[in-house]
């Protein structure tokens, strides 16, 4: 049997850094949404991730993307979409041309507290990010989530 070197590679200490930052910010948004909007991070990506969809051509996510969106599986994300249609934040129903596939979309309910839930994550995330960048082992990571734009950023 080999006796390999304890010490992480860089590689792997660069992992650990950035799942600890991920698990912070996670963390402290969690508190937030929960105590201000009783939403967990999850149901608020998911009211995120479908509340950019429109109707007409490619306007609407198979759930298969919609679990890719929100990093979950596809049963934890039905699972999650009855929990919030249940809650009366989401709505189901059949596609128009295809009787086979059924859409999701944000309610009324659900886009009113998306919206008052939105500043919450924003300041929160923001809170989470200045707290980690006085870390000097995840200040470099901050740097580079703050670096990141979106195409409709730009």
């Amino acid at each position: 049997m080999n006796v390999t070197d304890p010490t992480p590679t860089a590689l792997a200490q660069g992992w650990c850094a950035l799942s600890l930052l991920h698990g912070r910010i996670e963390t402290h948004i969690e508190h937030a949404l929960q105590a201000g909007h009783d939403l967990s991070v999850r149901e608020y990506s998911l009211l995120n991730t479908l509340s950019r969809q429109y109707d007409g051509p490619g306007g609407h996510l198979q759930m298969k993307q919609v679990a890719e969106a929100v990093v979950l599986s596809q049963s934890a994300t039905t699972r999650l979409v009855t929990r919030l249609e249940n809650r009366g934040l989401l709505n189901r129903y059949l596609c128009p041309t295809d009787r086979r596939g059924i859409y999701t979309e944000v309610s009324e309910a659900g886009s009113a507290l998306l919206a008052e839930a939105r500043p919450t994550h924003d300041h929160a995330l923001r809170e989470a990010l200045g707290t980690a960048a006085e870390n000097p082992e995840l200040a470099p990571l901050v740097r580079a989530v703050e670096a990141v734009r979106t195409p409709e950023a730009v």
